[in-house]
């Protein structure tokens, strides 16, 4: 692959952040309207569910897809058709005039934004050199919290000041703004394997994803962040309504006590790449245990808390401790995997954290509609940590390259 010079990988880089952000606030909305949308539409907690998930069927779906057209053609038009799509549908969720309607239309959207997280790991493996990925993947991944941490403090003014169906509007009409930009300014790289002559090479390169399908350690990857991911999406789903129902607080300060723990969640992934190739090498799947087993421990004591401010410290723990899983999980393919498999690996380790995605949300609605609160739903979460300590044990990630460099 050609090297580019160091300003364009930058700019690319710096872009792909601010997608990334972008969505987040964009998927984070729905979370922070519930309560108006379901005063609105008269429903119950175990509807919001429905209406939240379906989002993440729709997601979850698009990995494995997304990764595989990004290794197919390059990223670049994935992830500039994926930005207006799901643009597009953000801006569709203020015309939904039913529950059926709303969940149809958030099912579309996550269809439509589904491809970006793979398309934009296969567009770092294609800007950087590979023993940058690792970090520069996590680094890029720490955009999540940092747009998870902007989206209350964007949409809950926007929320009180428009209204839910013209802030959904206005956030979309930015995301389509954005997909322009991009357009101009990252270069389009072509096909991964277009330069290449050897006719073997070809051959092996169509198939890539027999290859990965026969693989333990992509699947034990893929069911450690479904565990933890059934706390991410869970976590990002509820608390504002937890916040509101149980705590008693308004929309306004749950709009600023919300982002608190995304802000530890960044420094996390961040970091979490540099962590991993530093003080793990050869030895991840520690790394996995230890942040697994924490974000288990501080999800109880956040549980029990006894006060807000007590509260938000184990969740931002929690979040600290989880994106360390993130990190490690997205950075091991781009450190082990062939660079025409990169898109799909990613896919399908993503294909485990968003099935939590669609799991997580509407598991919880049931639970708070059959139980009345919030405990039971906490314990099933504390359960899913448990799911992943379990699995990563079983990780070796001491071992040669997932799939041979071809001949």
């Amino acid at each position: 692959m050609t090297e580019l010079p160091r300003k364009t990988s930058v700019v690319a880089f710096v872009l792909l952040y601010i997608a990334y952000c972008i969505s987040y606030v964009d998927r984070a909305a729905i979370s922070l309207a519930l309560a108006q949308i379901g005063k609105d539409f008269n429903l119950q907690a175990a509807d919001l569910g429905i209406v939240i998930s379906a989002f993440f069927l729709g997601y979850a779906a698009m990995q494995v897809p997304g990764g595989w057209l990004s290794d197919r053609f390059g990223s670049k038009y994935v992830v500039i058709i994926t930005i207006v799509m799901w643009s597009l549908f953000t801006a569709f969720t203020s015309l939904a005039w039913s529950l059926t309607s709303l969940i149809a239309i958030r099912f579309i959207f996550g269809i439509a934004e589904g491809g970006f997280p793979p398309a934009s790991i296969r567009a770092i493996a294609e800007v950087f050199k590979k023993d940058s990925r690792p970090k520069m993947s996590a680094l890029l991944l720490s955009s999540n919290y940092a747009g998870s941490m902007v989206a209350p403090l964007i949409m809950a003014p926007l929320i009180l000041a428009l209204g839910w169906r013209h802030a959904f509007n206005a956030i979309g009409i930015a995301g389509i703004v954005f997909a322009v930009v991009y357009f101009v300014f990252v270069p389009y790289l072509g096909r991964p394997d277009a330069s290449d002559k050897d006719t073997s090479t070809k051959a092996e390169n169509r198939a890539p994803m027999r290859e990965l399908m026969k693989n333990p350690l992509l699947w034990q990857l893929m069911v450690v962040w479904f565990g933890l991911s059934c706390v991410n999406k869970g976590l990002d789903s509820w608390m504002p309504l937890y916040l509101l129902q149980q705590r008693g607080l308004d929309l306004k300060t749950v709009g600023v006590v919300a982002p608190i723990p995304f802000v530890m969640a960044t420094i996390a992934t961040a970091s979490g790449g540099w962590v991993m190739t530093t003080f793990f090498a050869e030895r991840e799947k520690y790394l996995l245990i230890g942040s697994s087993a924490l974000t288990g421990i501080f999800l109880y004591a956040m549980y029990k808390a006894e006060t807000i401010t007590m509260l938000i410290v184990f969740q931002s723990l929690v979040y600290f401790f989880k994106s360390f899983v993130l990190a490690s999980v997205i950075a091991l393919p781009t450190k082990l995997l062939r660079d025409d498999q990169i898109g799909s690996g990613i896919g399908m380790v993503n294909l485990g954290g968003q099935s939590a995605g669609f799991v997580a949300p509407v598991a919880i609605g049931f639970i708070v509609t059959g139980t009345g609160s919030f405990d039971a739903a906490f314990g099933f979460l504390v359960a899913m940590t448990a799911l992943s300590v379990v699995v990563a044990a079983t990780i070796n990630t001491a071992q040669p390259k997932l799939a041979p460099q071809p001949a």
